[in-house]
């Protein structure tokens, strides 16, 4: 029923450390999910270096994905939104044909405190590649809760439908995005109504399927049969899947079933043609630039 375990690898932002988990060698997308990264957790001191924040940058292609468990971070894009992000809140950014945003860590760093959650990358559909772009910021009443009369499992919906419930966030393709917060010995089951789904698990331990899934460990499960899982430690778990979008290319921050759309957009941010934040437009992140081409001597 496991297609495929994938662990984390951990990389290090500038001060700050995030788990990439999609996109993968062996499994690029699950469902339209086509990035995944588990941010800390980490505990700041207050006064930390502005070099953690991530300076104004583009997108293309996409819709950005921000839930956090602990901490706060304050969004601005191009778009005009000036957002900050709680836990159980969810920031939803679609570019679609273009737009920027930055992502700053001000409250922590003037009171320090703990930084965790989940930021994912979702394709939008061929046909809405170039839509307008929009951002929305959606509170708990958005996003239905369930809890197992045991008490062990806490469940909250972030985005789509599943489990006879739907959020109030606006997603372009059939898709479900779920938080599960287990203790000890709880259950809880995902059912089998999408073709692509997978499981992450951000805290803890778990088993699903026969096999024991580890803190930073996300499985892919085939299709057709719904999956048990049980937590054999208090544990978060964090659910997604859908519908498949098509194949996607990814280049730095930029998505798209196009190539050449993609060295569009480069082109357009190496020649400062995207509009960066009213709010946030004294820095940018540079376009990288390609590694140089080995040394045969060498």
């Amino acid at each position: 029923m496991i297609e495929l375990v994938i662990d984390q690898r951990r990389k290090d932002l500038g001060g700050f450390e995030v788990g990439r988990v999609l996109p993968y060698a062996k499994r690029r997308m699950v469902g339209p999910f086509v990035f995944f990264d588990h941010m800390g957790p980490v505990d700041f001191q207050a006064g930390f270096d502005r070099k953690v924040d991530v300076r104004p940058h583009p997108h293309i292609g996409l819709s950005t994905v921000t839930y956090l468990f602990d901490g706060e971070i304050t969004h601005r894009d191009s778009v005009g939104a000036i957002q900050a992000i709680h836990p159980g809140e969810v920031n939803w950014m679609t570019a679609g044909r273009g737009i920027t945003h930055s992502e700053r860590f001000e409250t922590l760093r003037a009171q320090g405190g703990k930084m965790h959650g989940i930021q994912a990358w979702v394709a939008l559909p061929d046909a809405l590649e170039e839509t307008d772009p929009a951002f929305a910021n959606h509170g708990p009443a958005d996003l239905p809760t369930f809890e197992t009369q045991d008490g062990k499992l806490w469940a909250r919906l972030v985005a789509g439908k599943g489990w006879g419930a739907e959020a109030r966030v606006a997603t372009r393709s059939p898709m479900f995005y779920c938080h599960w917060r287990l203790k000890a010995g709880g259950q809880g089951e995902l059912p089998a109504e999408y073709p692509e789904r997978a499981a992450y698990v951000a805290e803890g331990e778990v088993e699903a399927a026969g096999r024991v899934l580890r803190a930073g460990q996300m499985a892919v499960f085939a299709a057709g049969e719904p999956v048990l899982f049980t937590a054999t430690t208090d544990a978060i778990v964090m659910l997604l899947g859908g519908e498949p979008v098509g194949p996607r290319f990814i280049e730095w921050n930029f998505v798209s079933s196009s190539k050449e759309r993609i060295e569009q957009a480069k082109a357009d941010w190496r020649a400062g043609r995207m509009k960066l934040p009213d709010a946030d437009d004294q820095e940018f992140i540079p376009l990288p630039e390609p590694p140089p081409p080995a040394n045969p001597m060498s």
